[in-house]
């Protein structure tokens, strides 16, 4: 997609998505076969319900139904939230990573796998796991040090667990 098709698709759809109190995080065209596929992900502090993307995929099809963003070729829409593995790129996507599991890939070189538990404008305050029966450590990165970050998909995370056991 070239930049000025981006930078106009992104100026006629952000009001629609700000409209539902949702943040525009990417919109990205592409080939499926002959067709073009528009895909539009949203997100939000509280996450994205798929009613809300259905109802924002109605507003954006209208919207550009009305223009001649897309041009005349077919193509399919698809709205939807960013999956549990995207990439952390933003600030509010660390604000709302908090209290989750990340694996950091550092400018210096090496990895980091720990649990973000604080996000100011410098940086994340961190705790480390402790391995092989180790306390847990703290540690503090600045945002300039991460070269990329990702949220860990975790299955079963023993804090929760224990909440669940207490509750019962």
């Amino acid at each position: 997609m070239s930049t000025t098709q981006s930078e106009r698709l992104r100026g006629l759809l952000e009001p629609l998505v700000s409209a539902e109190q949702l943040d525009l995080e990417e919109i990205e065209v592409s080939r499926a076969g002959r067709r073009r596929v528009l895909r539009i992900i949203v997100d939000s502090e509280e996450g994205v319900e798929l009613d809300a993307c259905a109802e924002l995929s109605r507003a954006i099809s209208e919207k550009l139904d009305e223009t001649d963003a897309m041009g005349d070729d077919e193509y399919v829409l698809e709205v939807s939230s960013p999956g549990a593995d995207r990439p952390l790129t933003e600030h509010r996507h660390y604000v709302r990573a908090t209290g989750r599991l990340a694996k950091l890939h550092l400018r210096e070189g090496g990895e980091l796998v720990a649990r973000i538990l604080a996000v100011d404008e410098e940086g994340l305050d961190l705790e480390v796991p402790g391995v092989k029966g180790r306390k847990p450590t703290s540690r503090r990165v600045a945002f300039d040090e991460i070269a990329k970050a990702r949220v860990e998909i975790e299955f079963s995370r023993k804090d929760k667990k224990d909440k669940k056991e207490e509750e019962a």
